[in-house]
């Protein structure tokens, strides 16, 4: 993508938008050697929070059960207008009821044989931190055209917007 000028404000707006419309993205410590997992974000509009269901028993949640863990989310829509990449703290939340009741959905269910009182279901606690965020809304035909001039005139392709963003 082009390094057009987005405003953070633009950029988080577009963030938000997506992921509550598409919101499975990849979920890791920020270690080396981890590994990120896909995971599905539910973002508590009010505090801007973003909750993960996981199980207790996963090697995601007994590390992120350490104080202070630094964690990495990155996302890409489904429509492919918005990517991320986005830093903040993971921790263990544990079984909230307010919170399953209220993003408890048939796809969470499939994971958890007993319902919403399964001894195993945890919630991990997302707060982003800082993240680039980047935005193309020209969809694809707009970016083959884009790709094409850029060939024919030696130039680099206008396919979009990045700004640094603070979620905090």
């Amino acid at each position: 993508m082009a390094d057009k000028v987005l405003s953070p404000a633009d950029a988080e707006a577009e963030f938000w938008k997506h992921l509550k419309s598409s919101n499975t993205g990849m979920l890791g410590l920020d270690q080396p050697g981890y590994h990120s997992q896909p995971m599905t974000a539910y973002r508590e509009e009010e505090t801007g929070t973003i909750w993960f269901f996981t199980r207790d028993d996963t090697d995601l949640a007994k590390d992120a059960a350490v104080p202070d863990q630094s964690a990495m989310f990155t996302y890409g829509s489904k429509d492919q207008e918005v990517w991320a990449c986005i830093h903040g703290t993971l921790s263990v939340h544990g079984p909230d009821r307010q919170i399953i009741d209220k993003f408890w959905n048939p796809v969470v269910a499939a994971w958890y044989p007993e319902g919403k009182d399964d001894p195993h279901l945890t919630i991990l606690r997302f707060d982003a931190d800082d993240g680039r965020i980047w935005v193309s809304k020209q969809g694809p035909v707009k970016f083959l055209y884009e790709v094409a001039k850029a060939n024919l005139t030696k130039t680099v392709p206008d396919v979009g917007g990045v700004a640094d963003v603070n979620l905090q």
